[in-house]
């Protein structure tokens, strides 16, 4: 298997991988489909050197002319920022969109394989999939659960989006041995707010006891992922009440135009955003923005072990 011809690191990375310093992958579908032009852009270089200030080296991933890129310049990040029709891709349009030299943007999915390619242990997100509301009907499960399942990398997010159903999402990931770790929390986080009422099975106060989690995890050969649950900063979150109102208002115009489909996580997040005047964007910023700190820290530790 010749992996090379498809991975492109900026020089970057390729440093960093030389000189045996932590890294800790991003995805691009925030850019190219999370949130509004230059917010995105401005999102994204700020999340990068977050990472630089907590003692990693940042690696966006996305799909250009045929490539994995494994670390992105800025004229990167402005075309997926810009370009219209950027793919989103999962798994299953991975093999087409490299074949076809079109630009994709990676979901949580395809970062974590990007990120396994290359060797890289950690990868920051917002929020991951997880299985939809309505899925005794639908069937509608994010691969980004499959593939916590398969592929050995650590995600560090906010919980699952709160547009999903949460309890299924958590009996989904025990039911593929995927281990969801609360950092400082017993619950799992619910994206725009730090709490709910699902409880989470493993609690670590510190980065270096995930650190350990993850390391230990590796010297067993399991197989799979490390989901690490970061809640949002107190001072960042929606009141509850509030945006659960709003989400469940998003989902019933959503049925209403019948989306379904890779379609509807983008058209709820930007709906969220116009009802709630903007304020959802800015705490998804935020949160993002503490996901990549916390990584950073994990990845840092990982590396002195």
């Amino acid at each position: 298997m010749n992996l090379n011809a498809y991975l492109e690191f900026s020089p970057e990375v390729e440093a960093a991988k030389a000189a045996g310093k932590p890294i800790v992958a991003l995805e691009s579908t925030i850019i190219s489909h999370g949130m509004p032009y230059p917010q995105n852009v401005e999102m994204a270089k700020t999340v990068e050197q977050i990472i630089r200030d907590n003692g990693a080296v940042p690696a966006t991933i996305a799909i250009m002319d045929g490539k994995y890129k494994i670390g992105l310049s800025e004229a990167d990040l402005e075309r997926l920022a810009t370009e219209k029709n950027v793919a989103k891709v999962s798994r299953r349009d991975l093999a087409e969109i490299i074949a076809t030299k079109r630009i994709g943007a990676t979901t949580v999915a395809t970062t974590m394989i990007g990120a396994a390619f290359a060797g890289i242990k950690f990868f920051v997100t917002g929020g991951i999939g997880g299985v939809h509301r309505g899925y005794e009907e639908t069937m509608d499960v994010s691969a980004d659960l499959e593939e916590l399942a398969q592929t050995s990398v650590t995600v560090i997010c906010a919980g699952a989006k709160s547009i999903l159903d949460l309890p299924r999402t958590l009996e989904y990931l025990e039911t593929k041995g995927v281990p969801v770790v609360g950092y400082k929390t017993d619950v799992l986080p619910a994206f725009f707010t730090g709490t709910s009422p699902y409880k989470l099975n493993t609690t670590a106060d510190s980065v270096e006891t995930i650190a350990a989690i993850v390391k230990t995890s590796d010297d067993l050969g399991l197989k799979g992922g490390v989901l690490v649950a970061n809640p949002i900063p107190k001072e960042h979150e929606l009141d509850a009440d509030y945006i659960d109102s709003i989400i469940e208002n998003a989902i019933a115009e959503a049925e209403v135009k019948g989306i379904v489909g890779k379609d509807i996580t983008p058209f709820l997040l930007s709906k969220i955003v116009e009802l709630t005047d903007g304020k959802s964007l800015k705490a998804n910023i935020q949160l993002v923005y503490n996901n990549a700190k916390v990584g950073a820290q994990i990845a840092t530790s990982y590396n002195s072990l």
